[in-house]
């Protein structure tokens, strides 16, 4: 094998070498996922989100291991748009550039509408909603100097359906989809693209434990669970995982996709194709 192939192949193995990447939401589950992928392709990354001191450190220090790449950690609340300003500010500081930007964090709550909590009401916009268009607009000034900008948008199924008692969630979602396409076209000579993943139930640890509350409360089987109620939506009757997505961000991250802008891309099993 010559030094060319050897250089070729190292570049699609880890094709965000060189890359800084901001992941919210991303100390657990989908959003650390996302962060091992981005690593794994090369990318230094800085975490967001909530957790023990400890067990972030040992997050941080498992993925620099693992991937050879700067992990740093931001503890800035999603609702709170000055310490977003800051968490960005903090990462192009360090780091000189900000080449990826994936809106992870979110919130959940169920309730039918004439009961709904106004408190998680504003709680859900502020996290799911706002906090994107916080990150995106400290996020944009650094990526429109160096001609280079990936951000992605962590959406929902529900950003393009509905479902009853989420109201809030389903809202915050329908609305990053929108965001997604208004940045896309505002940057689309600018060498950035924002596309938003929209997936369906994606197999967590929170999933698991809902698994197991869901077989107790109701006296059926995991697998009734599973099928009947988690994914009687979704067709192919299998969850997606927190490696697809991180798979699929870093693939919307790369060169290769230059050219796909404003798109929300379902994982959801077929769920939208009803």
């Amino acid at each position: 094998m010559n030094i060319q192939v050897k250089t070729q192949d190292a570049a699609a193995a880890r094709p965000l070498a060189g890359k800084v990447s901001l992941v919210t939401g991303s100390t657990s589950g989908i959003g650390l996922g996302i962060a091992r992928a981005l690593a794994e392709a090369g990318s230094a990354v800085v975490l967001n989100g909530l957790g023990a001191a400890a067990e972030i450190a040992k997050t941080r220090e498992r993925l620099a291991a693992d991937f050879g790449v700067k992990v740093g950690y931001s503890p800035a609340d999603m609702t709170d748009p000055a310490e977003i300003a800051d968490m960005v500010a903090a990462a192009v500081a360090e780091h000189g550039r900000l080449d990826v930007l994936v809106n992870n964090a979110g919130i959940q709550h169920v309730a039918p509408l004439e009961q709904f909590p106004v408190e998680k009401w504003d709680a859900i916009l502020a996290i799911n909603l706002s906090s994107a268009f916080h990150t995106t607009r400290a996020a944009l000034p650094a990526m429109r100097r160096n001609k280079f900008g990936r951000i992605v948008n962590i959406a929902s199924a529900h950003g393009l359906v509905g479902s009853p008692f989420k109201a809030a969630y389903v809202a915050a979602k329908h609305g990053i989809v929108g965001l997604t396409k208004v940045t896309a076209l505002e940057t689309a000579e600018a060498g950035i693209t924002c596309n938003a993943i929209c997936p369906g139930y994606v197999y967590t640890p929170l999933v698991e434990a809902q698994i197991d509350g869901q077989a107790k409360a109701h006296g059926i089987s995991r697998d009734q669970v599973i099928r009947d109620v988690l994914l009687a939506q979704q067709p192919n009757k299998h969850f997606a995982s927190v490696e697809e997505l991180g798979a699929l961000t870093v693939f919307l991250a790369s060169e290769a996709a230059g050219s796909i802008t404003g798109i929300a891309l379902p994982v959801d099993g077929g769920w939208t194709a009803h």
